[in-house]
């Protein structure tokens, strides 16, 4: 398999979900309730019952690189903040990690999800809150943007990164950890 650059990997990986995120935008949202209008901002991604979000070791080195946007403060509430999610939900690098739900690291009340914009995951993209089960956007969909996100992912780091859940990898790319994998 020819190898990419992390840097080159990224931007296709950005162009890929932009592209997504467009197509999800332009032929489902529209049937959705907007964000802004929720009466319970944010309670899908803060849900500890619902959420279960798995990404690659490509698409958190993204959220890293958008956290690296915000203070050096900012940054470590963040990432206190994920390392206690994963403590309090018990989530874990192996066994069924598909198993475990835990509220979002990432959303802040008052300022919504702090990596919406440049690094949102693909289940978040394919997420919103509609009515009815038929006007979501087909499983499908979201599958095949994780497979072409898989491959971007393997073409990058050589072997197969297991996907995770977003608070693990986040602990393990933490750039204020001691053991952080951050390189």
């Amino acid at each position: 398999m020819k190898t990419m650059t992390e840097s080159k990997a990224l931007s296709k990986l950005n162009k890929l979900k932009s592209k997504y995120r467009e197509f999800v935008k332009t032929n489902y949202e529209y049937k959705a309730q907007d964000c802004q209008t929720c009466p319970t901002k944010g309670a899908c991604c803060l849900d500890a019952h619902f959420v279960n979000v798995h990404i690659t070791k490509l698409e958190a080195v993204a959220i890293r690189q958008t956290l690296e946007k915000l203070s050096v403060e900012k940054q470590i509430e963040i990432y206190k903040r994920t390392k206690e999610t994963v403590a309090k939900y018990d989530l874990k690098t192996d066994g069924d990690t598909f198993a475990k739900t835990f509220a979002c690291p990432l959303f802040e009340k008052g300022v919504g999800c702090l990596v919406h914009k440049d690094a949102k995951p693909a289940p978040c993209i394919s997420h919103a809150c509609y009515e009815n089960r038929e006007d979501l956007p087909p499983d499908e969909l979201q599958e095949e943007i994780e497979n072409q996100i898989e491959r971007l992912n393997k073409k990058t780091y050589r072997y197969a990164w297991t996907r995770l859940s977003l608070p693990v990898y986040l602990v393990l790319l933490n750039p204020f950890a001691k053991n952080s994998e951050s390189k």
